[in-house]
């Protein structure tokens, strides 16, 4: 029979192994640039922005509308790259036959979940 010691040091390894992968996640870089290579857009592992490279070259054309979308088309494009390359990192945390396109990268919610079990001892 399982006791609660034996369930609180559980959820401590898989709390641990939480904390890592997020820690995993936050090194993750991605990169797009767009069609024409103008626009560039560095994510971080949760899809934020971290870096935007637009080339003087796009302001030859007085446009705020078409390069609005063309850096959004951009920045979406490298979220894609970093949140396929975040599932890869976890990916065993998931059921067999999960996607990344179905797979919510965020860890903290089963962190908050696990402290609260380990606090409160309960299942």
């Amino acid at each position: 029979m399982e006791t609660f010691a034996d369930r609180k040091a559980g959820y401590l390894r898989t709390e641990q192994g939480l904390r890592e992968q997020q820690r995993r996640m936050a090194e993750i870089r991605a990169t797009a640039e767009s069609d024409d290579g103008l626009i560039g857009a560095t994510v971080g592992g949760y899809g934020e922005l971290v870096e935007l490279r637009l080339d003087p070259r796009v302001f030859r054309t007085p446009d705020s509308t078409g390069l609005a979308r063309e850096i959004t088309k951009t920045v979406h494009r490298a979220a894609d790259l970093a949140h396929e390359e975040g599932f890869a990192l976890v990916s065993e945390l998931f059921p067999a036959g999960a996607t990344a396109a179905e797979a919510d990268l965020r860890l903290g919610p089963a962190l908050h979940e696990l402290d609260r079990r380990i606090a409160g001892g309960e299942r």
